[in-house]
This record gives structure tokens, C-alpha cells and sequence, in this order.
């Protein structure tokens, strides 16, 4: 019976051996002569390299490598290592038939004979492009995941040991907390504590609730390098590996200072608000019952003052009948009657001007709209400033120009009319007041002039307002209610009323009305 197996040689003789190593598909197995040649070939150096056996028995091993690493005689001096050291393995790319390249694990061998002169080497190749393309993506992925780490400047993000001693650090970590790198690491995280809770334990607590709940949240108080405070939320994340140990834990911390400075601010202007609101809702309620007020008193001393009124009238009609009677001193009687008379006149114009403003605030300013002649009114009511402007040594011109008729409200315009004449001998020093009324396009303008002391610029944006003056009340009196009275009155007309004037200079009150109301 014959024996088809290979004949023995140098390379071995052993057939099952032989096709052990042809059936290997995932690595390249062959061998290589003393020189660097291909030997043998495997189905899985020609699935790995591309080359078939006839293509590549015979060449030289630098064939697999790169140009660059040709150039330098890096194929020889694997050789050389391996021949030296008795085995050399590494990693590196090697070539395809097709020039495409691969990352190769190479293990080479020395083979020696029985006597042991060296006549060759075993080499076993295999591709683990996949697994460098999965370690690329893993160190570009960690690569730019450090990128972003280290590009952070307004978080402080780092890693501490199961027992809190830092072993990263980056850019953000350096600025908030003030440490480099080289100072934090290695170092415990409690030197970010203040002394009292390092006492009390709360670097240790903050590690322990991440490692039993796998994450930490709080704010508090934490230090900087310098000993300053800033207040500080930090995020502990336990971190383990595939196996469930704990490694270590991520921190992540910002600096909320200037946020709390500012909801601190926020809450102090809220706070302020609050209390401004309660004093202006007092205000309100006290500016309410002053009004109630002062609309109850004027109607209960509406009655009495002019109940007297009408007697000291009276008492001046007796005089006159009775001015013949020898037995009476109408001299003494006159002196103490005619100051009376006036002393209730004023009294009588202040509660009106009580009950105007109690009118006004209330809503309750009814206004009767009828055809009259305004000059004749301007005539009326200087006539009655007549004495009063003599007893202030005052003199009142009046210049009409032509008929002023339109439809107004006569009582109301009498007001106007009195208040702004009032006001003009009180502040005119003396000298003359000018009463002026003519026609315009849309209705009449009137125009009271004193040559007084005038209103300072600043204060003629508030003269108008109730209680408002801008004259010593010691000095001149009054309420401050006359010009606040006149505003309204004449804006119930559709009209307006502005003054003009110069501090030391006198004033112009100017008041147009429209022929016929508009409200």
C-alpha cells in the first residue's frame, strides 16, 4: 500500500499538522526562510495578505510592510530582534496585494533545526483593524471629550478617588477655584470647605449620598485658593466601572455668587416694593378719610357760616336805617361790623373751596351750561375785589375787547374768576392787576396779570396740584386749593388754563374756552 503524504523536510513532515494550518482562516501562518523569503503559505495568509501561494512563495517579507517602512530597513530589523531575542511581537500596518493598508498583531519566530542552526522564521499575522478602529474612535472620543472638558472655564469640572483626593483638573476648576492643576491634584476636596463643615462632615456626607443614591446635588458656601467664599452649586456623580466598582466620582461645580448677589438684590427690591406698597395703600386710606373729611366738615360749616353771614347782614341793613339814631355809636359799631363782614366773607370762600375740592375728588362737579356774557361776569366779580384790592393798596384794570358770549357755566367761571383774582392781590406786592378778556377763534381768552413775586420755574409744574404753593403759607396763607379748583372747572369746560411767569417778575394766568363746552 503507497503513502501519499509529503515527503519529510525542513520544514516538517507532519500531514495533520499541515492541515491544521491550512484550514486557519482568521490568521496568517507561514513561514519565512533564513533570509526573509515566504516559505509556506496558509488560506489564511492569502484571505488576510490577498496574495495566493504562487503569487507570493519566494518573496520577500518587506513586501507586507509600507514604503516608509521599507525605506528605513525596518522588515530586516524585525528579523533581527526576533532572531536575537528568540521572539519578537508588535502591532503596526502592514500592506494588501491591493495596496490597502491594515493594523497587523505579528508574532515572529526563530525556527532551528535538531542541532540547532537556524534556518528560518515563523510568523503569525492577524488583522485587528476593527478592534484599532474601535480604539481610534475611543481616543478621539476621549480626545475631544477632554477638548470639551478643558475648553469649560465656567464650570469646574474634575474627578476625586473613592476617597474624595482629586486626580483631574481642568481650566474652569483652576479659575473658580484658584488652584492649577498641579497644587489640586493629589490634594483631598475638603480644602474647598470651611474648618466648620469639614467638622461637621459635609465633604464626607456629599461622597456618601452619591455613592448610595449615584448623585449629589446642593449649594452652599465653598473657598477659593485666596480663603475668599463664593457660593457654589456642585453636582457629585458616583462613577463605576463594567463591573459595578466605584472608581471615583465626576464633580461638577459653578459659581453662583453674582446670581445670588442679584435674586438677594431682587428679593430686598421685592421686599421694598412690599413696604412701599403698604405705605402708599396707608397714604391712600389716610388721603381718603382727609377727603371724607374735609367734604363732612365744609357741608356742617356750610350751614353756621352762612347762617351768620346772613345776620351780619342784617346788622348792616340796621345800621343803615338807623344811622340818624343820636343815641348810638354807629362809629363803634361800623369798626367792629365791617371787619366781621369780611373776616366771614374769607370764611365763607375757603368752605366753598372745601366743598369745590370735596366736588371735584368725588366726582360730583356738576356743571350747568347756559348763554351769558363773559365780560359782564368779569365786571361783577371785580367790582367786588374792589374794596379787598384797596385795603392791599392794589389797583384793578380790566380790558374787555368787544362781546364774549358763549355757553358756559356762570357759577363755576365766578370761581375761576375769583380764585385767580384772589391770588393775583395776594402775591401782586401792591401794584396793579390787569384784567384782560377777548375773542379768539374757537371761544374767549381771559388774562389775569400781577406784577408780584412771581413763581420760580421749578415750581410751576406743580402749582395746579391740591395743597400745592409756591409761596411761604406763614407769609401769604392760604390752602394751596384755588388753582387746583380753577384747573378742573375750566378742563370741564373743554378749555385749558397755563401760566407764565418770572420769578420776581409777576405772573400771566391764561385761560381759553371754547364757545361752547365740549364736555
Amino acid at each position: 500500500m503507497s503513502d501519499d503524504r509529503p515527503a519529510a523536510g525542513p520544514y516538517g513532515d507532519d500531514f495533520h499538522f499541515r492541515l491544521l494550518v491550512d484550514s486557519v482562516r482568521d490568521y496568517a501562518i507561514f513561514m519565512l526562510d533564513a533570509g526573509g523569503y515566504v516559505a509556506t503559505w496558509n488560506s489564511g495568509a492569502e484571505h488576510l495578505k490577498g496574495y495566493e501561494a504562487s503569487e507570493i512563495i519566494g518573496q520577500h517579507v518587506s513586501t507586507f510592510y509600507t514604503a516608509e517602512d521599507r525605506a528605513r530597513g525596518y522588515p530586516d530589523e524585525v528579523l533581527m530582534r526576533a532572531k536575537t531575542a528568540g521572539r519578537h511581537e508588535e502591532e503596526g500596518w502592514r500592506v494588501r496585494k491591493d495596496g490597502k493598508r491594515f493594523w497587523a498583531n505579528v508574532v515572529i519566530t526563530p525556527i532551528q533545526d535538531e542541532v540547532g542552526k537556524h534556518f528560518g522564521f515563523a510568523k503569525i499575522t492577524r488583522d485587528f483593524s476593527e478592534r484599532k478602529m474601535a480604539e481610534e474612535v475611543l481616543r478621539e472620543s476621549d480626545e475631544r471629550f477632554r477638548l470639551i472638558i478643558d475648553s469649560v472655564r465656567d464650570y469646574a469640572i474634575f474627578m476625586v478617588d473613592p476617597e474624595g483626593n482629586i486626580n483631574s483638573w481642568n481650566p474652569g476648576a483652576e479659575r473658580i477655584k484658584g488652584y492649577s492643576a498641579d497644587e489640586a491634584i493629589g490634594r483631598h476636596l475638603s480644602i474647598f470647605y470651611s474648618e466648620e463643615d469639614v467638622a461637621a462632615g459635609l465633604p464626607a456626607r456629599a461622597l456618601l449620598s452619591a455613592k448610595q443614591d449615584g448623585r449629589h446635588e446642593e449649594e452652599g458656601w465653598r473657598l477659593r485658593k485666596s480663603g475668599e467664599r463664593y457660593w457654589a452649586n456642585v453636582v457629585t456623580t458616583a462613577i463605576y466601572d463594567t463591573s459595578k466598582r466605584l472608581r471615583g466620582f465626576a464633580k461638577v461645580t459653578r459659581d453662583l455668587t453674582e446670581q445670588r448677589r442679584l435674586l438677594s438684590e431682587a428679593h430686598s427690591a421685592e421686599e421694598n416694593a412690599r413696604r412701599e406698597r403698604e405705605r402708599a395703600s396707608k397714604a391712600q386710606e389716610a388721603v381718603a378719610l382727609r377727603d371724607e373729611f374735609i367734604s363732612t366738615a365744609s357741608h356742617e360749616l356750610r350751614t353756621p357760616i352762612a347762617a351768620l353771614s346772613l345776620k351780619l347782614q342784617s346788622m348792616e341793613r340796621f345800621l343803615e336805617r338807623s344811622a340818624s339814631d343820636p343815641k348810638i355809636d354807629w362809629t363803634w359799631l361800623s369798626e367792629r361790623i365791617g371787619p366781621a363782614r369780611r373776616q366771614t366773607d374769607r370764611l365763607t370762600l375757603l368752605v366753598e373751596r372745601l366743598l369745590d375740592v370735596s366736588n371735584i375728588i368725588w366726582g360730583k362737579l356738576d356743571m350747568t351750561f347756559v348763554d351769558m356774557d363773559l365780560g359782564q361776569l368779569i365786571a361783577e366779580i371785580s367790582d367786588e375785589f374792589r374794596e379787598p384790592a384797596q385795603h392791599a393798596g392794589t389797583e384793578i384794570r380790566v380790558e374787555v375787547q368787544g362781546t364774549l358770549s358763549g355757553q358756559w357755566d356762570r357759577g363755576h367761571l365766578a370761581r375761576v374768576l375769583v380764585n385767580l383774582l384772589s391770588n393775583a392781590i395776594k402775591y401782586g406786592a401792591g401794584q396793579p392787576v390787569t384784567i384782560r378778556a377777548e375773542n379768539t377763534d374757537v371761544g374767549a381768552r381771559l388774562t389775569i396779570t400781577d406784577q408780584g413775586i412771581g413763581i420760580a420755574e421749578e415750581d410751576i409744574g406743580r402749582i395746579f396740584a391740591r395743597f400745592e404753593r409756591a409761596a411761604s403759607t406763614q407769609q401769604y396763607g392760604g390752602l394751596g386749593l384755588g388753582l387746583y379748583i380753577a384747573q378742573h372747572i375750566v378742563e370741564a369746560h373743554g378749555g385749558s388754563i397755563r401760566v407764565v411767569s418770572v420769578k420776581g417778575q409777576g405772573s400771566t394766568f391764561v385761560v381759553d374756552l371754547p364757545r361752547r363746552a365740549s364736555i
